[in-house]
């Protein structure tokens, strides 16, 4: 069994540290980082750069989107070991983001059903939810499979 930092290690060596989401060797990618796992929520932080900005002073709702997309993604991989795809992503944007903040994104599952999951998750500041998503992603493989 691998603790959370060895396993997000490992998936990020497997694919050359280089996803636009979590990949640290991607120059303009997201970068989203010290990922945690309690009580079955998967968090991490992520800090917006000016080249994400959309609106003056707003973090870009795409990237928001992004940035939570990646996050469900990571739910699966670090609750279940389970890899997976995004099949439906639902998203609802509650405040403006600032990008004068470091962000807070979070996910967690919420159903599997086979293949298939249910997962959802938010982005935050402090205390403030500002994009909520929901989505059914499809399982294509065990992170086990993946790695060996």
């Amino acid at each position: 069994m691998h603790d959370v930092g060895t396993l997000v290690d490992e998936v990020r060596r497997r694919y050359d540290d280089a996803c636009f989401a979590c990949g640290r060797d991607n120059p303009i990618g997201l970068h989203l980082d010290d990922f945690t796992l309690d009580a079955g929520v998967v968090c991490a932080r992520f800090d917006p750069r000016p080249q994400y900005r959309g609106t003056e002073g707003s973090l870009h709702g795409g990237v928001a989107a992004t940035a939570l997309d990646e996050m469900l993604v990571w739910a699966g991989i670090l609750t279940l070991r389970v890899m997976s795809v995004t099949g439906t992503l639902d998203l609802r944007y509650r405040k403006p983001a600032g990008m004068d903040t470091t962000f807070t994104v979070r996910g967690w599952v919420d159903e599997r059903r086979g293949r298939r999951l249910r997962l959802a998750g938010d982005l935050r500041a402090g205390d403030d939810t500002l994009v909520t998503a929901s989505g059914i992603y499809l399982i294509t493989e065990d992170v086990s499979d993946l790695l060996s």
